[in-house]
């Protein structure tokens, strides 16, 4: 999957997963080269193959990022109707899960822009005590830098998707 020729899918693949599962997974390795997870809930992606998460809560990502910014971002679309429909018809209308490789860049304040965007991404949820405690005093991001795409394939029923 080319990520520049399909970038505008990539987006809106990965705003569906953030949509369905309300977070983006991160694979980093450790200064033991030990794979991890860690799940990031304000994940923004540009329009230039590049894209940033706001650093509040993740501790070891940035430790690993350290010794080595290489990552692998995972987004899983879990909608209910789009899993439902694809088991009728025995084929996914569109990807599943898509991979994006990168880097991560230096942790750096938060521009208005992109606070804005987040305000306007957890506008559903302003009402709600969580919101605060979970997106309120978000101050910092952390840049990437994305290199390469891979979409899931699951076999017979992703193998008409481009």
């Amino acid at each position: 999957m080319d990520i520049k020729e399909n970038w505008k899918v990539i987006r809106n693949h990965f705003n569906k997963s953030f949509s369905s599962n309300f977070h983006i997974s991160i694979a980093s390795v450790d200064s033991e080269n030990n794979p991890t997870v860690t799940p990031i809930g304000s994940l923004f992606l540009n329009d230039n193959q590049t894209g940033f998460y706001f650093e509040k809560f993740p501790s070891k990502l940035p430790k690993h990022a350290r010794k080595n910014p290489n990552v692998c971002l995972l987004g899983v679309n879990s909608g209910r109707m789009f899993w439902i429909k694809a088991l009728f018809k025995n084929k996914f209308s569109d990807y599943p899960a898509i991979k994006l490789y990168g880097k991560l860049g230096e942790k750096r304040e938060a521009t208005e822009k992109e606070i804005k965007r987040l305000n306007r991404r957890m506008k559903v949820t302003k009402g709600l005590k969580g919101n605060a405690t979970l997106w309120g005093d978000m101050q910092f991001v952390r840049e990437i830098k994305l290199t390469r795409a891979e979409k899931v394939n699951l076999g017979k029923m992703t193998d008409k998707l481009k």
